[in-house]
C-alpha cells in the first residue's frame, strides 16, 4: 500500500477537549473516570453490587462534557434540525473541521473535491430513543438517527465528492475507518480522508450488557495488562484525523504526525464464541500488515494494544502479540494502551489509539500506560519478548516504528504500522521574530472575537514561534468565512492587535468580505516624496517588494550613471539622492516596486494615477511600457532636468486654479505646476515672479507654502529640458493599458496609446492636473499610495473623495518600520480580499505550514433530548387574522411581512427577530429541501391563495426572507386582481 501521512488530528476525550490536553493526560498518566452524570442517566435506577438482570455493577465511565452544545448557525443548521441530530453528528460534524484545519487545510477549500469520510461508530442510542418516539417522529428526527447520515453528513456540509461510509464493526469500528480510508487513497479513489470515531453514552443499556456479560469493572476503570485488571470501563468521545499519501503531503509542506505504512483486518472466524477473541486471527492480521508496512515484528519498536483490561481478552493479545515478538529480539517490543486513561471507548477506541500513536511518534515519547499494581505476572510478557511501558520512554531521534490493534466484539479485527514522520516533513520552528499578516475568520462577529482571543493565546504562549509561518499558515487555512479580521506586524504587535480587539467590542466591525467590491486605487507618488535610506526596512522585510524593487533598480542601472547602482544610493545617508537625476529615478523604481507587490498580492487594481513623474510607474503598472522602456524614459527625463541651471521657485497656495491662472497669465515666465485640488494650485516659475504672484494672493488672504525644489518644474522654464528630452528618448511605442490609467497631463481617463513621446515631453512643462484625474477616476472604495511616503492621500481627501473610502500607505517616510505592505494586504483582507496569493509576502523558508489553534465554535444554544430546549424563545405570534389585501399599502406589507416571518421562524426553531428581509433561507437558516416543502405546505395554509404554489418556486425563485415576502404579496396581489 501506499505510505500514508497523518497531517490533521482533533479530538474531544475524557478529561482532554483537545489533543494538547490528551497529551498532557497521557503524560501525566491520568485517568478521566466520574459518577455517570445525571443528565446521561438515573445511575442509582440501574446500579446494583450484586449481579441482578436489568442492573450494572458500576456508577463510573469516561465522560466528555457539554456534549448537547452545537454551534448549529455555524453550519447553517436549523435549530428544529439541529435539535433532531444525534450528537455524534454534531460531535464529528466540528471534529472534522477542526481536523483538516489542523491539517494546514481551509475546509472550505475541499469543497468539490473528491475527499473521502469514514466514520466508525457503534452504537446510536439517540437514534434508538428517537425511532421509536413515533408521537414525535419527524423528518428531521428520521435523518438525524441513521448510521449512515454521521459520514454523510462531513460530506455534505463540507460539500466533499468522495467516497463516505459509516463503519459499524463495534469496538474496532475506527480503526477499520483508517483502514479503509488507507485502501482508497491506495487506489486513488480520493486525495484526502476524514477518518473519525465517535462514541457516545446516552443510556445503560451497554452497561448493563458488559455487567451481565461479566465484562464490566465495579471501578469503571479498564487497566489494561495490568495485575489488577477485571474488565472494560466505558468512555466516549470522538477522534479525527486527516489522511493523505506521503507524497503529497510533503509537496504541499503539510505537517505530519506520523505515516501509515501497512495496514490490514480480519476477521475471528468461528472460534470459542462470538464474543470471545481468537489469538491466532490476531496474530495473522498483525503479520499481515507488518507484511504490506515490509518490516518484520522485530522492527516495531512499541504496540498501542487494544488492552480493555479484561482477564481473557489481554491473555489473548499478549499471546498473539507473543508469537510476533518472542523471538528475534535485541530488546522487548513495548506495549501500552490508552484505555487505562479514557477507557473503553467503543466506536472510539481505534481512532484513540492511533492518536496516541501519533502523538508519541511525533512527539517521540512513548507516554506511560496506567497499571498501579504493575503487569499482570500471569501473561508472561518478559516471555513473550513484551514489556509493559508504565513509565515515559523516549523513542530517540531514530525512526520508530509501531503497532495500533483493535478488535471488535464479535471477531473484526483490524492492526495498523505505522511510522515516526520522515526527516523531510519536520521543519522546525526557526524563532525569528519577522513580520506577517495574520487572519482570522469566522461565521459572526462574536465567533470572531472569540478565535482572535485563541490566537492571541496561542501566539502569546511561546516565543519559539516562526511568526512568518505562523501567519502564513493563518492566510491558507483561516481566511475564508464571512467575518474577517487581519492585523500585520512582528509577534508582540500581532498579540496587541489580537488582545485589542478580543477583549472589547470595535467601534467598526469586520467586515463582511466581497471580493467583488473592492475597487482599489492606485496613486504614484511624484518628486519631492525621496529621502536618504527610503524603504530601506520595506526591503528587508517585505519579500515581493525586494524582488521588483530588484528588477526596477536593475532596469535603471541599465543607462543612469551612479558610482555604486540605484540601490546602494537609495539606502544610503547620502542626500545626492534629492538630485532630479537621481530622485526620479528612485521614485520610479519604488513606486513601479510597490505596485508590482501588491499585484502579485492579488490586488486587481480599478484605476491607476501618478503624479508628474509617478505616471513613468503607472504606464509601466499598466503595461503601457515595459519596465525597461519606462525605466530609459525616467532616467533620460531626470538626467535633461539636472542639466538646466537651478533657481526658480515653487510655491503651493489654497486658492483655485482659476483665480491663480490669472495672475500667472500676467507673468509668462511663470506657470500653474498642479492643480492638485479645488483650492489647491501650485505655481511656478522664476523666483522673483513666483513671489510676485504669491504676494499678490496672499493679500487678498491665502495662505501660501513654498516648497524646497531645485527646479521651477512644471513651468516655462523646464521648456529646454522637455527639448532636450524628445531629442534623447527618440520614438515611444505605447500599448493599450491593461489597467484603468487616468491621466494627469489630460486630466482624464486615457487607453495608454496616447503615451507616445510627445505625450512624455509636454508633461514636463505642462501642469499636473491631479484634482481632475481624481475626479474623473471611477470611484474606489480603498486609494493606495505607492511611494515612499503619503504626499497624494491627503491631497485626494481635499479633492472632495468620500469618507468611506479607505486611504492606505504603503510607506510611513523615514521612520517607517517596514510592515506598510502587509497592513495594506491585512486591510485588503478584511475587505474582501483573498489570501490565495498571500505566500509571496514570506520567505520561501516560512511557506511551512504550522499547527493553529482549532477553530472554537459557539457555546451559547444547547441540544438534547426535549426538542424544546434547542428552541429560542419565542416572541408572541402575530395575530393570524387575514390581512385585508384591498386595505393601504404600507399596512398590507407589514402584515403580510410579519406573519410571513414568523411561518419562516416556527418553521426553522428561530426567535422572530432573528429573521431579516436579507436572511438568506438555505445559508443563514439552514432551510433543505424538507424544510422548504413544510414553508410551503405552512404558507399554503395560512393564504389559501397560494394553493398551487410549489417547492420548485421556492427553489427556482426565491434567496432570503425578502423574496419569500414578495413572492406571497405577489401572488395575493395576482388572486384579487
Amino acid at each position: 500500500m501506499s505510505e500514508i501521512a497523518v497531517v490533521g488530528i482533533d479530538c474531544r476525550l475524557p478529561g482532554a477537549p483537545d489533543t494538547h490536553a490528551l497529551w498532557q493526560l497521557l503524560m501525566n498518566g491520568d485517568v478521566a473516570n466520574r459518577v455517570v452524570p445525571a443528565e446521561r442517566w438515573d445511575v442509582d435506577r440501574v446500579h446494583s453490587d450484586q449481579l441482578r438482570p436489568g442492573t450494572m455493577n458500576t456508577r463510573f465511565a469516561h465522560f466528555i462534557d457539554d456534549v448537547d452544545l452545537f454551534d448549529h448557525e455555524f453550519f447553517g443548521i436549523s435549530p428544529v434540525e439541529a435539535a433532531a441530530l444525534d450528537p455524534q453528528q454534531r460531535l464529528v460534524l466540528q471534529s472534522a473541521w477542526r481536523a483538516i484545519e489542523d491539517a494546514g487545510l481551509d475546509p472550505r477549500a475541499l469543497a468539490g473535491t473528491d475527499a473521502g469520510v469514514f466514520v466508525g461508530m457503534m452504537a446510536s442510542e439517540w437514534g434508538a430513543m428517537n425511532m421509536i418516539d413515533y408521537p414525535n417522529l419527524t423528518p428531521q428526527r428520521g435523518m438525524g438517527s441513521g448510521h449512515a447520515m454521521v459520514a454523510n453528513r462531513v460530506s455534505y456540509h463540507l460539500n466533499l465528492t468522495g467516497p463516505s461510509v459509516s463503519v459499524d464493526t463495534a469496538c474496532s469500528s475506527s480503526l477499520t475507518a483508517v483502514h479503509l480510508g488507507c485502501q482508497a487513497l491506495t487506489c486513488g479513489d480520493t486525495d484526502l480522508v476524514v477518518a473519525a470515531g465517535v462514541n457516545l453514552m446516552l443510556s445503560p443499556g451497554l452497561s448493563v450488557f458488559y455487567t451481565q456479560a461479566g465484562l464490566s469493572a465495579p471501578d469503571g476503570r479498564c487497566k489494561p495488562f495490568s495485575a489488577d485488571a477485571d474488565g472494560i470501563g466505558r468512555g466516549e468521545g470522538v477522534g479525527t484525523v486527516i489522511l493523505r499519501r506521503l507524497s503529497d503531503a510533503i509537496a504541499d509542506r503539510q505537517p505530519i504526525y506520523s505515516v501509515i505504512t501497512g495496514s490490514a483486518t480480519n476477521q475471528d472466524g468461528k472460534s470459542s464464541g462470538i464474543t470471545a477473541p481468537n489469538r491466532w486471527a490476531q496474530s495473522k492480521v498483525m503479520q499481515r500488515a507488518l507484511d504490506r508496512a515490509g518490516v518484520a515484528a522485530a522492527d516495531v519498536t512499541f504496540v498501542e494494544a487494544h488492552g480493555t483490561g479484561t482477564v481473557l481478552g489481554d491473555m489473548i493479545e499478549a499471546n498473539a502479540l507473543g508469537d510476533l515478538h518472542r523471538t528475534g529480539r535485541n530488546r522487548p517490543c513495548l506495549i501500552g494502551s490508552i484505555k487505562g486513561n479514557i477507557g473503553h471507548t467503543e466506536g472510539t477506541a481505534g481512532i484513540a489509539a492511533l492518536i496516541k500513536t501519533s502523538l508519541a511518534l511525533s512527539h517521540r515519547v512513548l507516554p506511560p500506560t496506567v497499571a498501579p499494581a504493575g503487569s499482570n505476572p500471569a501473561l508472561r510478557l518478559e516471555q513473550q519478548g513484551l514489556a509493559l511501558a508504565t513509565n515515559a520512554i523516549e523513542l530517540g531521534d531514530e525512526p520508530v516504528t509501531a503497532g495500533v490493534s483493535s478488535y471488535g466484539l464479535g471477531g473484526s479485527n483490524v492492526h495498523v504500522i505505522m511510522t515516526s514522520p520522515p526527516a523531510a516533513a519536520v521543519r522546525p520552528a526557526d524563532g525569528h521574530n519577522r513580520v506577517g499578516v495574520i487572519t482570522i475568520s469566522a461565521h459572526s462577529p462574536n465567533a470572531l472575537r472569540r478565535n482572535a482571543a485563541a490566537f492571541a493565546d496561542a501566539l502569546d504562549a511561546t516565543d519559539d514561534v516562526d511568526v512568518a509561518a505562523f501567519c502564513y499558515s493563518t492566510n491558507r487555512v483561516k481566511s475564508s468565512l464571512k467575518h474577517r479580521f487581519a492585523a500585520a506586524g512582528t509577534r508582540t504587535e500581532l498579540i496587541r492587535a489580537l488582545h485589542a480587539y478580543a477583549d472589547a467590542a470595535p467601534a467598526e466591525e469586520p467586515s463582511r468580505g466581497r471580493p467583488g467590491r473592492l475597487r482599489v486605487g492606485l496613486l504614484c507618488t511624484g518628486q519631492g516624496a525621496q529621502y536618504p535610506g527610503m524603504t530601506r526596512e520595506l526591503y528587508e522585510t517585505c519579500p515581493p517588494y525586494r524582488a521588483h524593487l530588484a528588477r526596477a533598480a536593475a532596469a535603471v542601472d541599465a543607462t543612469l550613471d551612479t558610482p555604486s547602482g540605484l540601490l546602494n544610493l537609495m539606502f544610503s545617508d547620502d542626500s545626492a539622492i534629492h538630485q532630479t537625476q537621481y530622485a526620479q529615478p528612485a521614485l520610479f523604481a519604488v513606486s513601479y516596486a510597490l505596485g508590482a507587490a501588491l499585484l502579485e498580492l492579488g490586488v486587481k487594481p480599478a484605476f491607476l494615477v501618478g503624479h508628474s513623474v509617478g505616471e513613468f510607474a503607472a504606464a509601466a503598472l499598466a503595461e503601457v511600457l515595459t519596465l525597461d522602456e519606462a525605466a530609459r524614459l525616467v532616467v533620460a527625463r531626470g538626467h535633461v532636468m539636472q542639466q538646466l541651471s537651478g533657481g526658480g521657485a515653487m510655491t503651493a497656495v489654497d486658492v483655485p486654479a482659476d483665480e491663480v491662472a490669472a495672475l500667472v497669465a500676467a507673468n509668462p515666465s511663470c506657470g500653474l505646476a498642479a492643480v492638485n485640488g479645488p483650492r489647491s494650485t501650485v505655481v511656478s516659475g522664476p523666483a522673483e515672479a513666483v513671489d510676485r504672484i504669491t504676494g499678490q494672493l496672499v493679500a487678498r488672504g491665502a495662505k501660501a507654502s513654498s516648497l524646497t525644489v531645485s527646479h521651477a518644474f512644471h513651468s516655462p522654464l523646464m521648456a529646454p529640458a522637455e527639448q532636450a528630452f524628445r531629442d534623447a528618448v527618440g520614438e515611444v511605442f505605447p500599448r493599450k493599458a491593461t489597467i484603468p490609467l487616468v491621466s494627469t497631463l489630460h486630466g482624464r481617463v486615457i487607453d495608454g496609446t496616447e503615451m507616445d513621446a510627445d505625450y512624455w515631453a509636454a508633461q514636463i512643462t505642462s501642469p499636473v492636473l491631479f484634482a481632475d484625474a481624481i475626479t474623473a477616476a471611477p470611484e474606489p472604495t480603498h486609494l493606495i499610495e505607492l511611494g515612499p511616503r503619503s504626499t497624494l492621500l491627503a491631497l485626494a481627501r481635499r479633492c472632495g473623495i468620500g469618507s468611506q473610502i479607505r486611504t492606505l500607505a504603503t510607506c510611513a517616510g523615514p521612520d517607517d518600520d517596514g510592515a506598510g505592505i502587509a497592513r495594506v494586504a491585512a486591510r485588503l483582507y478584511a475587505d474582501g480580499l483573498p489570501t490565495s496569493t498571500f505566500g509571496s509576502l514570506y520567505d520561501d523558508d516560512s511557506l511551512t505550514l504550522k499547527r493553529l489553534p482549532p477553530y472554537v465554535f459557539g457555546d451559547g444554544t444547547r441540544f438534547w433530548r426535549d426538542a424544546d430546549m434547542a428552541v429560542s424563545a419565542v416572541s408572541a405570534p402575530v395575530a393570524s387574522a387575514r390581512p385585508d389585501i384591498d386595505g393601504a399599502a404600507t399596512t398590507r406589507t407589514d402584515t403580510v411581512a410579519a406573519r410571513v416571518r414568523r411561518v419562516i421562524a416556527e418553521i426553522g426553531g428561530y426567535s422572530p427577530d432573528e429573521i431579516e428581509p436579507n436572511t438568506l433561507l438555505s445559508e443563514d437558516l439552514g432551510y433543505d429541501s424538507l424544510l422548504q416543502l413544510r414553508l410551503v405546505e405552512q404558507l399554503r395554509t395560512e393564504y389559501p391563495e397560494l394553493e398551487d404554489a410549489s417547492i420548485r418556486d421556492l427553489a427556482l425563485t426565491i434567496k432570503d426572507v425578502g423574496d419569500v415576502v414578495r413572492y406571497v404579496e405577489d401572488r395575493l396581489v395576482n388572486a384579487t386582481a
